[in-house]
């Protein structure tokens, strides 16, 4: 645990390493491990996440529901904006 707090560049490795097998799932690059290695990163990322929020006493559960009520009333008034400019049509999805 101290190590992490003291070198976040493990935690950016981790992410780093995350970002590669998820390539490797889309077909975008090739890498072994599979499913079990694409388990073993996501795990090892949010253990960093708990880590950091505890460290810097961020109530985790609260910035959560924060963060998706926030990102739910963007993607709903996209989705008005979206659907008003289809009644006008002025689709500019294409």
């Amino acid at each position: 645990m101290t190590e992490l707090l003291t070198k976040p560049k493990i935690f950016v490795g981790d992410v780093g390493d995350l970002a590669k097998i998820v390539m490797a799932q889309e077909g975008v690059r090739d890498m072994p491990g599979g499913r079990a290695a694409l388990e073993h990163e996501l795990a090892d990322c949010l253990w960093s996440v708990l880590i950091l929020a505890h460290r810097y006493n961020v109530d985790l559960n609260a910035a959560f529901l924060r963060t998706m009520d926030g990102l739910n009333q963007s993607i709903t008034a996209r989705g008005r904006r979206d659907a008003d400019q289809r009644e006008r049509g002025q689709d500019d999805t294409v």
